[in-house]
């Protein structure tokens, strides 16, 4: 598979995954993951398998409304290895409250079997689109 054919792929597969949480679908995600997985976001660090993120995933407190992504880039260092990065703004209930937010995301893809499993995801709070202060 060509390059660009891959990076299409993982962006493919990356949009799968959120579209699975908004459909409330946490099926379709959790079988989208290594049989051990990592994340790191603002509540920390943790290590999960698919039906603990299953379970994370229907927790009736926190549902995924509405997403949208930009500045998608994958970066493929090995034919079996995919790292994707990109800005997503984010609309979720949490509590009862709707909260509109922009991240920044990592998601690591390891190819296993034939198949594309998101092994690691990382998001950090960044400032809104347009709103950036300072250099990079």
């Amino acid at each position: 598979m060509k390059t660009s054919a891959r990076k299409a792929e993982i962006e493919r597969l990356e949009r799968a995954f959120w579209q699975s949480l908004v459909d409330d679908q946490p099926e379709v995600a959790s079988g989208m993951l290594t049989p051990t997985a990592l994340m790191v976001s603002a509540n920390g660090a943790m290590s999960f398998d698919p039906p603990t993120y299953e379970k994370m995933a229907r927790n009736p407190k926190h549902s995924l409304l509405d997403f949208s992504f930009s500045d998608f880039d994958v970066l493929l260092p090995r034919d079996d290895v995919a790292i994707a990065t990109y800005r997503a703004r984010q609309k979720y209930q949490r509590d009862g409250e709707v909260i509109e937010e922009d991240v920044v995301d990592s998601s690591t893809w390891v190819l296993l079997d034939g198949e594309w499993k998101c092994a690691a995801h990382t998001e950090s709070h960044a400032e809104p689109a347009g709103q950036r202060t300072g250099t990079h």
